[in-house]
């Protein structure tokens, strides 16, 4: 079979659109060989992953195998367990009108479906949407970062080798490309970045009221009250800011914490971060580099003027950013109005676990929260009074890891959700179907109309 990788986008998009309407990717036994087929191409590739992720991140093996290749492999194989199960017509109850009959809801696929993925994690956040689109029946068009060119281009090669080439096709390039692809009509559109963008994508979308799933970002604050295990919060603040070098947009983007506990607080994070990375972060092997000079240059700016308690060394040649800690921070300062995607992380005090409540809910719904407390009045407040994506308690992240949880943002960081089943009713229409019997035919419902008595009885 021959690939779609030379053929202009419109020609591809068309091409897709036929092997669509040729019924074969509703097999469930197509859609099986897909995933199959994808977890294959996680696991014969995985030098070749590593080696990409390496030239264009510097990620660790371990934060590679653990966010990339073991995340798309481990999810894969939980969708192609209960896929079949999915996949089955729901049956729902028939009202006494429309009785004797049956109803039941259907899924079935969109049709052809555009992925945009981001650079931060170029494996998997393009990889899992495509799993789910594929698990659903679809044909899809991945448009992977430009920034991360060495995983795009892994990508490319790898996905016409290993999925239906006539069904998955990957567009390279930058903003002219993404442009042109956004001028197509699709029956979906995902895509996972920066709200900015989101609002290009979704105003592109609306020309052909195509929906969106748009996997955006935010501030993600962390709360730690003073009744809390105070070393324990620090490592899993710690560890989610700084795993692959802040890059993440779950990551926690700065801490309020109870006045009480400020400095205990930041020489614990100072630890952790010692404990993690050395005395010397910039000879770690377990600490990425920033993605592009670009980022670098912007996230070195954000410190400026700031009070940096542990890191703040930068080497522009290697994009090299110590994981760092401020505190004494403005909340009007520029690092405190943009997520900072980055290893940077700002502690503010606050005199209350109330006083931090109102001052998230003052600002845009996060993608993420943390909530740090042994006590559960405390973690009620925050659960009921702050709205965010996803939620998780004495710990960072964490929600993102379960299959059964959606994971999606709310307001401006996000709508729509993936992951596990939710992924599969994403990229699938829920079709209302009943079927009605013809033995049975009440001259109730014709005209001329015997009056409302029957009526009121029947509807209510």
């Amino acid at each position: 079979m021959t690939t779609l990788a030379a053929t202009p986008i419109p020609e591809r998009i068309a091409a897709l659109r036929s092997t669509f309407l040729s019924g074969r990717t509703k097999d469930l036994a197509w859609r099986r060989r897909q995933l199959e087929r994808l977890i294959a191409l996680m696991r014969e590739n995985e030098e070749r992953i590593f080696e990409a992720l390496t030239l264009d991140m510097g990620k660790p093996r371990e934060e590679a195998y653990g966010a990339e290749i073991g995340t798309v492999v481990g999810e894969t194989e939980y969708t192609l367990k209960r896929l079949h199960k999915w996949a089955k017509p729901e049956k729902v109850r028939t009202n006494l009108i429309n009785l004797p009959g049956s109803s039941m809801i259907q899924r079935e696929p969109l049709g052809v479906v555009l992925v945009i993925a981001p650079w931060n994690y170029p494996i998997q956040l393009a990889l899992l949407p495509v799993m789910g689109a594929l698990a659903a029946g679809n044909c899809v068009v991945l448009k992977p970062s430009e920034i991360t060119t060495h995983s795009a281009a892994l990508m490319a090669e790898l996905l016409p080798n290993y999925l239906d080439p006539q069904a998955v096709t990957v567009v390279e390039g930058g903003v002219a490309e993404t442009t042109e692809l956004l001028e197509q009509r699709f029956d979906h559109v995902f895509f996972t970045g920066s709200t900015r963008v989101g609002q290009i994508v979704m105003q592109a979308a609306a020309k052909h009221l195509t929906p969106v799933t748009l996997e955006l970002g935010g501030k993600s604050p962390t709360l730690v009250d003073e009744d809390v295990d105070l070393e324990v919060a620090a490592r899993r603040i710690a560890w989610g800011k700084f795993f692959n070098c802040g890059q993440t947009c779950l990551a926690p983007d700065y801490v309020l914490v109870h006045g009480r506990r400020e400095q205990e607080l930041v020489d614990a994070l100072k630890a952790a971060v010692e404990s993690f990375y050395g005395e010397d972060p910039q000879t770690s092997k377990d600490f990425a580099r920033i993605v592009s000079a670009q980022h670098h240059q912007r996230l070195v700016s954000l410190i400026e003027g700031q009070t940096v308690v542990c890191g703040g060394v930068h080497d522009a040649a290697t994009r090299y950013l110590a994981p760092t800690i401020l505190r004494d921070v403005d909340p009007g300062s520029p690092i405190m109005q943009e997520e900072i995607f980055g290893p940077i992380l700002p502690v503010l005090r606050v005199e209350s676990m109330d006083e931090a409540i109102e001052f998230v809910r003052a600002r845009p719904r996060p993608l993420g929260l943390y909530v740090f407390s042994r006590n559960k009045a405390v973690i009620e407040r925050a659960l009921n009074g702050i709205s965010a994506g996803g939620v998780s308690v004495n710990d960072t992240m964490a929600h993102f890891t379960v299959p059964e949880l959606p994971f999606g943002g709310v307001g401006q960081s996000g709508m729509g959700a993936y992951h596990g089943k939710h992924s599969f009713e994403t990229f699938s229409h829920r079709k209302a179907v009943i079927k009605k019997a013809t033995f049975v035919d009440p001259a109730l419902r014709y005209p001329p109309y015997s009056g409302l008595k029957w009526l009121r009885r029947l509807i209510g």
